[in-house]
C-alpha cells in the first residue's frame, strides 16, 4: 500500500525531534520491510527520519514537494509540486491508502484533517506530541474526527502496532500486491 507520513518538520536534532528520532527511523524501516511504498514531504524533521529508515530498509520513499524544494537526500523518488507546503499536502495525501501521524504542528493537522475528509484512514502513532497527541484526546467514540464518521482514525503507541494496523486495513480493503 501506500502509506503517508506526516509529522514535525525541522532540524532532526531539535529538541522535540530528539525525543522521537529512533521510532521515525523504526516507523521507516518497518514500513519497507513490510513493503509499503512511503509518501512524505519529502523536507526535514520527521520526513527526513522516516525516508532515512525507509533507504536502511531498501524501501522506497517519495516525497511530494513544495515548489523550490529539493528534498532530503533519502527520497527514491521526488515529485515537485508548484504549491506551498500547505497545497502540497493536497497531492500527498491524495496519493496514500492510509495515513500515519507523528507529533506534528498546524501543517501535520492540516494533513491529518485532509486524509479524513477524503476518507483515507488515519493512524496516529500516540506519545509523539503535537497535533496526533491533541487529536487522539478528541476522537468521538474514541474513532472518528466528526459525526460524518468518513473514516476510521486509530490510536498506535507503538511503530508494531502501527504495522498491524496497516495489514488489518488493507485486508478489510482487498488490497492487491
Amino acid at each position: 500500500m501506500n502509506v503517508g507520513v506526516i509529522g514535525y518538520s525541522g532540524p532532526v536534532d531539535s529538541p522535540f525531534m530528539k525525543r522521537i528520532y529512533q521510532i521515525c527511523l523504526q516507523l521507516g524501516e518497518a514500513l519497507a520491510k513490510n513493503n509499503h511504498i512511503v509518501f512524505c514531504g519529502g523536507r526535514d524533521g520527521v520526513m527526513e527520519l522516516v525516508s532515512e529508515g525507509v533507504k536502511r530498509a531498501n524501501g522506497t520513499v517519495v516525497g511530494v514537494l513544495p515548489h523550490g524544494e529539493t528534498g532530503n537526500k533519502y527520497l527514491s523518488l521526488r515529485i515537485g509540486t508548484p504549491f506551498d507546503n500547505i497545497t502540497r499536502s493536497l497531492v500527498l495525501i491524495e496519493n496514500c491508502d492510509v495515513v500515519v501521524s507523528v507529533g506534528g504542528e498546524v501543517g501535520t493537522a492540516i494533513e491529518v484533517l485532509m486524509a479524513y475528509a477524503r476518507s483515507k484512514p488515519v493512524i496516529l502513532l500516540t506519545g509523539t506530541g503535537g497535533w496526533t497527541d491533541r487529536f487522539s484526546g478528541i476522537l468521538i467514540e474514541d474513532k472518528y474526527l466528526d459525526s460524518r464518521k468518513n473514516t476510521i482514525v486509530m490510536k498506535a503507541d507503538t511503530v508494531e502496532e502501527v504495522i498491524k494496523m496497516i495489514e488489518e486495513i488493507g485486508r478489510q480493503r482487498k488490497w492487491v500486491k
